[in-house]
């Protein structure tokens, strides 16, 4: 039976004062145990001697450079075909995209997945706008609000546009105001906001 199948367990104590791990006096300690401990006991008490700040150097964040630059250049890719029209393949672009992104190693910072992705949801939301894919914008939108939900005024809008466009008026309205809560009187929320009001209230009139 190998090492890795066996479980061993070790006559030791803790030191409660200066914390120094020892075997057990009343325990045969193998010599190799033992130099293990004076050389833990030795790191230990080193780390002690440092003076602050410097105790403990702050881990590096590791970012795979080739992902972010791949990222970035689906994002471009299908901007450049949204502005030639071809709103099918900029959709797949972003969706390419928003796979990299989400599949980025967990160790990597969540900050910048939300950075990323955010962006890829709302241009994809306005790509699906163009071809009348109003749930699937609506979705897309809402999407890019929950990772970035303040500074994100185009998201929010896309969304309650959406909304409007599916006849869900209330609950564009409810939208759109929570919107503003978040985005301060953003102009073209505001704008917006009268606009679907305005449109209720036609709705209830003609009722």
């Amino acid at each position: 039976m190998s090492d890795l199948d066996t479980f061993t367990l070790l006559p030791l104590r803790i030191d409660p004062q200066s914390k120094a791990i020892s075997a057990i006096p009343s325990q045969p300690a193998s010599r190799s145990l033992a130099a293990e401990l004076q050389a833990l006991n030795a790191l230990h008490r080193s780390l002690h001697s440092l003076e602050a700040p410097h105790i403990v150097p702050p881990p590096p964040v590791p970012v795979n450079p080739k992902r972010s630059a791949n990222v970035t250049k689906l994002r471009e890719s299908g901007n450049d075909q949204y502005r030639k029209q071809r709103y099918a393949e900029a959709i797949k672009f972003y969706g390419l995209g928003l796979q990299m992104a989400l599949t980025r190693p967990m160790w990597e910072p969540s900050q910048l997945v939300r950075e990323e992705v955010h962006q890829l949801y709302s241009n994809r939301a306005q790509a699906h706008m163009q071809l009348m894919n109003w749930p699937e914008g609506a979705t897309d939108a809402e999407a890019s609000v929950e990772a970035k939900r303040q500074g994100n005024a185009k998201a929010w809008f896309r969304r309650g546009k959406c909304l409007v466009e599916m006849g869900r008026l209330e609950e564009a309205r409810e939208w759109v105001a929570k919107g503003l809560e978040v985005e301060g009187e953003e102009k073209e929320l505001m704008e917006f906001l009268k606009d679907v009001e305005a449109r209720i209230a036609k709705k209830e009139a003609e009722a």
